[in-house]
């Protein structure tokens, strides 16, 4: 049987009916049905092994980016040590730079020389008393002085240059109304100056635990 004859017997089949096909079509459509269900049937086995796979490999590559991501973490943490050391040691620069409680008298001092220095009067130097805070406490002084705008300027500049912590805050400035140096006219570029002169000394260890807030005592049976 040529390809022609077997064209011309595919074209003549009737669909309706099998029985009527030629042997060998039968035989090849046994064979391709055959084929059809065995493939279906490996494909109904198989399907939830390649499902598996798949589930595996979105989840080997999450997994790699979460290593990836642990390895530069792990990459920094010599970097962050660094830093921590270098802000611990900028921290104790700083907390150098609080007076301790027998120095605060001294640095009361060193401000109203500072005063003397850029030739200002004093009219009210008055420490308001001290507002603890965490590890250091505040220690805010109301200053009242008078002169001219370039020695206040001089006073201001010569206290941020004292070694230690030293604000001036709450500046106002005004005209003064009233002699200064004891003179008997109040010149047109005399000025009054009302301020915070704010310091902070560090609290020891005693003072840091005094002011850690009590717990509440048990109640007794």
């Amino acid at each position: 049987m040529n390809a022609q004859e077997i064209i011309q017997q595919l074209q003549t089949l009737d669909a309706q009916n099998p029985g009527a096909w030629p042997r060998w079509v039968r035989i090849a459509a046994v064979i391709l049905t055959g084929v059809v269900l065995f493939v279906a049937g490996i494909w109904f086995v198989i399907r939830p092994v390649y499902e598996q796979v798949q589930t595996a490999k979105t989840q080997e590559q999450t997994l790699f980016q979460e290593l990836d991501t642990k390895q530069k973490k792990v990459a920094a943490i010599d970097a962050y040590r660094e830093q921590l050391k270098e802000m611990e040691r900028q921290f104790g620069d700083m907390l150098k730079q609080l007076p301790s409680r027998a120095e605060v008298a001294n640095l009361l001092n060193d401000i109203s020389q500072k005063r003397v220095e850029a030739s200002l009067e004093e009219e009210l130097f008055q420490p308001t008393g001290e507002v603890p805070k965490e590890f250091y406490a505040a220690i805010p002084n109301k200053i009242v002085v008078v002169g001219d705008y370039h020695e206040m300027g001089n006073f201001v500049s010569a206290v941020a240059a004292l070694p230690r912590i030293v604000t001036i805050e709450d500046v106002e400035i005004k005209g003064a109304a009233g002699n200064s140096r004891n003179a008997p006219v109040v010149g047109p570029t005399t000025l009054r100056m009302t301020a915070t002169a704010q310091t902070y000394r560090y609290l020891d260890d005693e003072e840091i635990e005094a002011a850690k807030p009590k717990k509440p005592a048990g109640r007794r049976r």
